[in-house]
């Protein structure tokens, strides 16, 4: 592979020269370590189709980057890049660079490939798959920051020339499948990913610690109180007068239990619930379970606090699902339970405040835009609680006089049915038979028929056609047997609900991008974003004025997606993660 070694401020300049006249460049970095905080960034790798350039980053003065900068911030020309939030954190954290204008080799594959779960999205992987080209990675661990020697110069050339032809075949599959709006839709969210990583979220470690041994107490008098009653059984007692069991054991329990006289099929959490009424002690179980799993979860999480920084930084993936919503690990945080006193423990440090911007019942607004239904958007523009509208038609009663288990009777079944609930799953969550189920679920169709039709017509095509996609065109393939009656439910089953929560997900990727633009003038990050969700750490000298902007952009943004309602964002201004 030939290229060029620049380690001088005039060949740096030169080269830029000729890049900003591209219509695309490929772009790529080698880092001494996987973690920008303790990183140092050794090369930048420059390519065009005629020249492939390696700067020596150890080699310059921080000015010389001046012109790369203004190069990489420009709309144009375009930047190839294969997993372009890595690079974006490196270049922002070391030499306060933007990338934009993307073209991320490895979303726009996602894009292609989403619902196929054999196919890999690393480089060497997609050059097989595309170009039928082999990439030796074995040099991708090497020191980069010692002496680089010329196999070290050769891999990292390789890495980046690769990317101009792997984007041209992958531009071609784009446009035949109509991916070129969420294509620009998620490469327009990198650059907010990646500040939103290098952000990181505040964890109050000591108040965290406090909660941990409260959980930790929790458990060991729930384990103490529930083994002395299963004692009573007939069960094996040891020493301390407790049943000798292990309260993980699925067979144990539901064995102590049946000497209680309580006959259950498994100790799966909706059927215990079936006999709270009767037993504390299935009260006492599930809690302990919830306790138990908080603590198997979430009890190690103040380790994730950076020492460098002294905050998280998670690793979210923008395409974590088919439907196209973040996943997030290391730690999780989309999935911290919404209990206060969990919560709280996450908070904006001194002098600084938390602005949570959520959208209200957004799914059911995206519902109402793809169904059209009449009583759906009579509802909406009403701006009365669509669950109390729902249970007044349903139950046949004045919209005052609702009661709470009527309005959670409809909130369930207006949930449920997007996701495909059946009869047996509604009666499951409202604890019912599913005969009233099934009379419930047909009374609701009869009101809201516009819903009933478009849920048919999402269902029967994703199974005719074999795929579903958002109004934005993001594109779920469906890999089904037809004859495969329990299959063929599968995907009727996502078909109605992937146009829904694909939408969702487009949506607030639209609101990061347009809100992290509107936030440049401030002392303010988003540090988190929870499905319909953002999380904002501002200077609290600035907190309502960041509020009201960030209200207006997540409704714009969402504007884009929806017309046929009003949307609506609640805006919460805080010391910590709670509303």
């Amino acid at each position: 592979m030939a290229y060029q070694l620049l380690s001088t401020p005039a060949a740096v300049a030169e080269v830029v020269q000729h890049l900003a006249n591209q219509r695309a460049i490929a772009v790529d970095t080698e880092t001494t370590e996987l973690d920008p905080f303790r990183a140092r960034v050794r090369l930048l790798q420059l390519a065009t189709p005629e020249r492939v350039c390696l700067i020596d980053l150890f080699q310059l003065p921080a000015d010389a980057l001046a012109p790369v900068k203004l190069l990489l911030e420009a709309e144009r020309p375009t930047k190839i890049l294969h997993n372009a939030k890595f690079d974006a954190k490196m270049l922002r954290h070391h030499f306060g660079i933007e990338l934009n204008g993307l073209f991320d080799t490895m979303l726009a594959a996602q894009l292609i490939g989403a619902g196929d779960t054999t196919q890999r999205h690393s480089l060497a992987e997609l050059a097989s798959h595309y170009l039928n080209r082999q990439l030796d990675k074995s040099l991708r661990a090497s020191d980069w920051s010692g002496q680089l020697t010329p196999a070290m110069l050769n891999y990292a050339a390789e890495d980046v020339a690769v990317l101009l032809p792997l984007r041209q075949a992958l531009i071609e599959k784009i446009k035949s499948l109509q991916l070129v709006d969420v294509a620009k839709l998620e490469f327009d969210c990198v650059l907010p990913t990646a500040a939103m990583e290098l952000a990181g979220m505040h964890l109050d470690a000591q108040q965290w610690q406090r909660l941990v041994n409260r959980y930790e107490k929790k458990c060991r008098q729930l384990e103490t109180e529930i083994k002395q009653t299963l004692a009573a059984t007939g069960s094996q007692i040891d020493l301390f007068g407790e049943a000798d069991i292990n309260l993980s054991s699925a067979q144990q329990v539901q064995e102590a239990l049946a000497h209680l006289g309580i006959s259950i099929h498994s100790t799966r959490e909706w059927e215990l619930e079936s006999h709270i009424a009767e037993h504390a002690v299935i009260a006492q179980l599930i809690e302990y379970r919830h306790a138990q799993k908080f603590l198997s979860t979430y009890g190690r999480l103040a380790e994730h606090i950076h020492p460098v920084t002294g905050r998280i930084h998670a690793d979210f993936r923008q395409i974590g699902t088919p439907t196209g919503r973040f996943a997030c690990s290391d730690p999780n945080l989309q999935q911290i339970p919404n209990i206060p006193d969990v919560r709280a423990c996450f908070s904006a440090p001194p002098g600084r405040r938390l602005i949570v911007a959520d959208y209200s019942q957004i799914e059911l607004c995206i519902l109402a835009e793809l169904s059209r239904d009449p009583k759906l958007l009579e509802a909406f523009h009403q701006d009365v609680d669509l669950h109390r509208a729902t249970a007044s038609l349903m139950f046949n009663v004045p919209l005052d006089q609702v009661t709470k288990e009527q309005r959670a009777t409809a909130k369930v079944i207006n949930y449920g049915l997007m996701y495909g609930m059946g009869a047996a799953g509604l009666a499951a969550q409202i604890q019912t038979s599913v005969i009233e189920a099934e009379r419930l679920m047909n009374r609701y169709f009869e009101i809201y028929r516009g819903v009933a039709q478009w849920l048919r017509a999402a269902a029967d095509t994703a199974v005719a056609v074999g795929h579903s996609r958002t109004p934005r065109g993001r594109l779920w393939n469906f890999r089904f047997d037809p004859r495969d009656r329990e299959q063929v439910a599968t995907v009727q089953r996502l078909g109605k609900n992937a146009p829904i929560q694909g939408c969702q997900a487009d949506m607030l990727k639209r609101a990061m991008r347009v809100v992290y633009d509107a936030l440049k003038p401030f002392d303010a990050h988003i540090v988190n974003s929870v499905h319909d969700e953002l999380v904002i750490e501002v200077d609290q000298t600035v907190a309502q004025e960041v509020a009201e902007l960030v209200y207006d952009r997540m409704v714009a943004a969402a504007q884009e997606f929806i017309s046929a309602v009003p949307v609506h964002v609640d805006v919460h201004i805080g010391h910590d993660w709670t509303k």
